[in-house]
C-alpha cells in the first residue's frame, strides 16, 4: 500500500485515524531483518478489534521474538473499502503499509460466526484466493485461532491450519517450524510438521462425506491424526504478558487496561461454550497481577482498569486484591471495574473498594427466570442472591443494574417467561436508602446451541417463535425505569447456524459474500435477505442445523476436535439437567471427572489471599494541602496527525500526561475528571503550526523538562512547542484573527470566485441551527483578507467570531465551489502568523 495513496483516502473515510498504524506501544521493525513475517488479521472494525484481547498477546509474545514481526490489519469499513477497490489498492498491515500478500502468514482471530464474510472480503481485498484448495506457496499460509475453531467445519475449506485451544505456545512453535523450513520449503510438509504440534488442525488432511441422513463423517487422512486435542497453558504466571499494549485511537469499545486475572471457569452452566472449552481454571497470582498492572498502567496512561475473566468475581483473592489495586488507584483517579460478576460474588464490601474512583457498570446474568430453569441450565444462584446483589448495588449508589436473560433454553414453558416479568418488576420496586428506585436494563438474547456443550443436541428456537416471545416480553416491559434491549432473532439464527455447521456451510458464505455480505454483526448492515438466498441457492436447509433435535449418537461435524472434555460427561450433564439436578463448582471441591484434568500437566490453579500486602502499594495518608496553578501548553499538530478529531487529541494528550507523571488536578464528585481544556478545537484534516491548551498542576510540579518528557510520549506529528504559568494578560483575548494556507492538489482556485468575492457588499451563506432553524451567515464579516499565492495556494484571515465560526471548508467550496472531494483531500494549515 503506497504511502501517498493512502493519504489521498484517508481525508475521504471516516474515522481515519483507524488507518493511521502509529499508535503508542505498536511495534514496528526493520522487515530487511526479519525471517517471518505474521499478519494479525480481526475481522471486524479497529474499535473492535484492538479491544480483542488475544490480538494483544499475540502481537506482544511474536513480535518478542528477534526474526518474528507480527503486524496487524482489521476489516475496512466500507467507505474504506470502496476507495481501495476502485484504486485498486490490496488491503495492507498497518505498521509497515505492506500488502498482505507479502506476508508469510495471515492469521485469524474467530470469535464470532458472524464475522466470517468479513474473514472472505479480507482475503479478497489482498487478492488472495478464498479457498485453500487454490493456494500455493506464493501466497500467505491462511491460519486462524479463537473460540470458533472448537467447531472450524463451516469455514475449514478457507484455512491452510486452525489453532484449537490456547494458541500463545502454538503459534510460536508454527513460528518456528516455518522459519527452520523456508530453505526447502513445500507446502504439504509444511502442514504435516505443523500437524505434529498440539492444538494444531489441518483441514486439508481430513475427508468429509456425508451418511444417507445429511451427516457429516469426518475421516483422518494422515497416520495418529485422527483426533487434534486443544492446547492448554496451565501457569498463566509463565506466559509473557502484554504490559505494553498498543493503546488505540478513536473509541474503541473497551478504552482501557485490560488485566487477565483468570483463564477458565468451573462453574459447569449447561449453555455456556467458553465455560467448557477454556477448562480448567487458571488463575494468575494475585502479586503477578499486580505488577503487571503497575508496569501496564505506567506504559499506558490508561485511566481505566478492567480485570478479565470468565467469572471475575469466582477468582480466590478478589476482595484481596481489588483492595490493593484501588490502594494503588485511588489517589491517581484509576478506575476499577469488574466486568463478569455472578450474583453472590458481588459483597457490599468488593462494591465499597469499586466505588472509590467512580462507580463501573454491573451486569448480572440470572439467565432465566425461575429457579427451576436455573438449575436446569445449572446456574448456581437463587433469587435471593439476585435481590441481595441488586439491593446493595442501589443502596451503594447505583443508578443503573444491567440484567441478562435467554429465551429458549431447553425445557423452557410459559411459566419460565413470566418469571422472567416477575422478577424484573419485582427487581424494580428495590428503592435505595434514600428511597429511589434505580434504572433495570434488560437484555434478552434466543439461547444458541453450541458445540461441546451438554446442549449441543438441543434444538434452537425458530425464528417465527423467538420473535413472538421477544415481542411479548418487549410489550409487557413497557414501563417507566425498565430499558429492554434484545438481539435480532435473525442474527441469533444465523449465528446458530453456523455454531453447529459443517463443511457443507462453506458455499453459503462464498455465495453470501458475493452477494455483498459484510458486517453482518451489525445491526445496520445485516442483510437477512441476501442470506436466504445464499441458502436457497446452496440447497442448505437451516432447519436442519438450528431447531431438530440430535440424536446423542449421531456424529457431529466437530467430533475430530478434542476439547478434553469427555462426550460421556456432557450427555450425563444433559441428563441431569432434564432432571434439574445441579453439579457443584471443582474448583476447589470435588473433581466432577469432566476428561479436562489429567492432574500431572493439567489441572485447576488457584491462589489464596498472600499473608501480608504488597510492599509496594500506596498507603493513603493526610496530605498538605496543595496549591494549584494554571498553565498554558502551546503545540503543533501536522502530518498525519490533522487526521485526530478533538476528542481523540484530548486522551491522547492525558495519556501522554500520566505516562510523563504529570499530576494533573482533578475535578471532584462521582466522576473525576482531569483539568485540562483547550481553546477552539481544529476540524479533522486541518494541520496547525501553534495549537493551546490549558492544565492545572501543583505548584510544586517543574514545568522546565515539560516539553521534553510530553514529546517522548506523544504520537507522530504532535510536538509541544511550549509551556508557561498562565497569568493574567496572557488570557486569550475577545477577537482573534486565524489565518489558513490552502493548498490543492487536483485543480485549482478560480480568480473569478475570488474577485467576485471581493466585489460583492455582501456574501450571505445560509446553515441550519440545531433546532433546524434557517441561519444566514454573512462571510464578508468574518474573512478579512484572502490571496491567491498561487493557482493552487490560498491565504485566507478570518476573523474568530463568537457564534460564527467559519471553517476552511465552508469558504473553499461554496466561494470557489470546489468539489466536496477537493475540498476534503486539500492541505489546509493554520498557521502561527
Amino acid at each position: 500500500m503506497k504511502i501517498d495513496q493512502i493519504d489521498e483516502i484517508l481525508p475521504l473515510v471516516q474515522n481515519p485515524s483507524r488507518y493511521l498504524g502509529n499508535e503508542i506501544n505498536r511495534i514496528k521493525k526493520d522487515l530487511t531483518k526479519i525471517k517471518l513475517k505474521i499478519a494479525l488479521a480481526f475481522p471486524d472494525l479497529y474499535e473492535i478489534g484492538t479491544s480483542h484481547f488475544g490480538i494483544s498477546i499475540l502481537y506482544h509474545i511474536l513480535n518478542n521474538q528477534e526474526f518474528v514481526a507480527a503486524e496487524r490489519v482489521f476489516a475496512p469499513f466500507e467507505d474504506m473499502e470502496t476507495k481501495l477497490r476502485e484504486n485498486q489498492i490490496p488491503l495492507s498491515s498497518l505498521e509497515s503499509a505492506i500488502p498482505l500478500n507479502q506476508f508469510d502468514i495471515i492469521g485469524f482471530s474467530l470469535l464470532y460466526e458472524l464475522n466470517y464474510t468479513n474473514v472472505l472480503n479480507m482475503l479478497d481485498l489482498a487478492g488472495i484466493p478464498l479457498l485453500s484448495k487454490n493456494r500455493d506457496k506464493r501466497v500467505p499460509l491462511i491460519i486462524a485461532g479463537g473460540p470458533c475453531t472448537c467447531n472450524p467445519e463451516p469455514v475449514a475449506d478457507f484455512f491452510d491450519a486452525m489453532v484449537i485451544g490456547d494458541g500463545e505456545q502454538v503459534f510460536l512453535d508454527m513460528a518456528e517450524v516455518l522459519i527452520e523450513s523456508r530453505k526447502n520449503f513445500k507446502k504439504e510438509e509444511l502442514l504435516f510438521e505443523w500437524a505434529k504440534i498440539k492444538g494444531v488442525y489441518i483441514p486439508s488432511f481430513f475427508k468429509v462425506k456425508y451418511n444417507n441422513h445429511g451427516l457429516q463423517e469426518t475421516t483422518s487422512l494422515k497416520k495418529d491424526y485422527s483426533l487434534v486435542k486443544k492446547a492448554v497453558i496451565n501457569e498463566l504466571d509463565s506466559v509473557s504478558f502484554p504490559d505494553k499494549p498498543v493503546i488505540p485511537y478513536g473509541k474503541p469499545i473497551h478504552d482501557r487496561l485490560r488485566i487477565e486475572i483468570a483463564r477458565g471457569c468451573s462453574r459447569g452452566c449447561r449453555f455456556c461454550q467458553a465455560g467448557m472449552i477454556y477448562r480448567p481454571v487458571r488463575e494468575r497470582s494475585p502479586e503477578d497481577i499486580l505488577s503487571k498492572t503497575k508496569t501496564a498502567l505506567k506504559n499506558t496512561g490508561y485511566e481505566d482498569i478492567s480485570l478479565l475473566s470468565l467469572s471475575t468475581g469466582d477468582y480466590n483473592s478478589i476482595g484481596w486484591l481489588t483492595e490493593q489495586l484501588m490502594g494503588r488507584c485511588e489517589k491517581e483517579k484509576i478506575a476499577v471495574s469488574l466486568p463478569s460478576l455472578r450474583a453472590g460474588t458481588l459483597t457490599p464490601k468488593l462494591m465499597q473498594q469499586i466505588k472509590k474512583v467512580r462507580k463501573t457498570g454491573f451486569t448480572i446474568a440470572p439467565e432465566a427466570g425461575t429457579q427451576r430453569l436455573r438449575n436446569v441450565i445449572n446456574k448456581n444462584i437463587n433469587q435471593d442472591e439476585i435481590f441481595e446483589t441488586v439491593r446493595n448495588a442501589f443502596d451503594l449508589g447505583w443508578k443503573v443494574i444491567k440484567l441478562y436473560f435467554m429465551i429458549g433454553l431447553p425445557t423452557e414453558t410459559s411459566e419460565d417467561l413470566e418469571g422472567i416479568l416477575n422478577l424484573i418488576k419485582e427487581l424494580k420496586k428495590i428503592k435505595s436508602s434514600d428511597q429511589r428506585k434505580g434504572q433495570i436494563n434488560v437484555s434478552i438474547t434466543t439461547f444458541i446451541p453450541k458445540a461441546h456443550t451438554p446442549f449441543q443436541w438441543e434444538p434452537q428456537l425458530t425464528l417465527n417463535e423467538s420473535s413472538r416471545i421477544i415481542e411479548y416480553l418487549k410489550g409487557s416491559l413497557k414501563r417507566p425505569g425498565i430499558r429492554f434491549k434484545w438481539q435480532n432473532p435473525k442474527t441469533s439464527l444465523l449465528e446458530g447456524v453456523f455454531a453447529r455447521g459443517d463443511r457443507k456451510l462453506s458455499r453459503v458464505l462464498i455465495k453470501a459474500f458475493e452477494k455483498g455480505c459484510k458486517f453482518d454483526g451489525w445491526s445496520d448492515k445485516f442483510k437477512f435477505n441476501l442470506w436466504e438466498e445464499a441458502f436457497a441457492e446452496s440447497g442448505i436447509d437451516i432447519p436442519f442445523y438450528t431447531t431438530r433435535q440430535r440424536d446423542p449418537n449421531e456424529p457431529l461435524p466437530w467430533d475430530h476436535i478434542d476439547s478434553l472434555i469427555n462426550k460421556d460427561f456432557l450427555k450425563k450433564e444433559m441428563e441431569k439437567a432434564k432432571e434439574g439436578a445441579l453439579t457443584f463448582d471443582c474448583r476447589n471441591g470435588e473433581c466432577n471427572l469432566c476428561g479436562v484434568c489429567d492432574f500431572k500437566s493439567i489441572q485447576p490453579v488457584v491462589f489464596e489471599n498472600p499473608e501480608r500486602n504488597a510492599s509496594n502499594v500506596v498507603n493513603q495518608r493526610t496530605v498538605k494541602e496543595i496549591n494549584y496553578h494554571k498553565i498554558v501548553i502551546s503545540y503543533s499538530k501536522k502530518g498525519k496527525a490533522r487526521f485526530f478529531s478533538h476528542l481523540e487529541l484530548i486522551n491522547i494528550i492525558i495519556r501522554a500526561s500520566r505516562r510523563a507523571q504529570i499530576p494533573i488536578k482533578f475535578s471532584q464528585g462521582f466522576h473525576p475528571l482531569p483539568k485540562i481544556s483547550f481553546k477552539d478545537p481544529l476540524p479533522i484534516g486541518v494541520e496547525s503550526e501553534k495549537e493551546e491548551f490549558y492544565l492545572i498542576i501543583p505548584t510544586y510540579f517543574n514545568i522546565e523538562n515539560m516539553v521534553k518528557i510530553l514529546n517522548h510520549e506523544l504520537p507522530p506529528g504532535i510536538r509541544i512547542l511550549d509551556s508557561k504559568i498562565l497569568k493574567p494578560e496572557l488570557k486569550k483575548q475577545n477577537t482573534q484573527i486565524i489565518t489558513y494556507q490552502v493548498i490543492i492538489n487536483d485543480g485549482f482556485f478560480s480568480k473569478k470566485g475570488l474577485i467576485s468575492f471581493n466585489d460583492s457588499p455582501q456574501y450571505l451563506y445560509t446553515t441550519r441551527t440545531k433546532k433546524g432553524r434557517k441561519k444566514e451567515i454573512d462571510l464578508k464579516e468574518a474573512i478579512i483578507d484572502m490571496n491567491l499565492i498561487k493557482k493552487n495556494c490560498l491565504q485566507i484571515k478570518i476573523k474568530d467570531l463568537p457564534g460564527k465560526k467559519i471553517r476552511p471548508f465552508l469558504i473553499i467550496t461554496h466561494i470557489f465551489n470546489l468539489t466536496e472531494t477537493q475540498a476534503k483531500q486539500a492541505k489546509i494549515l493554520k498557521t502561527a502568523i
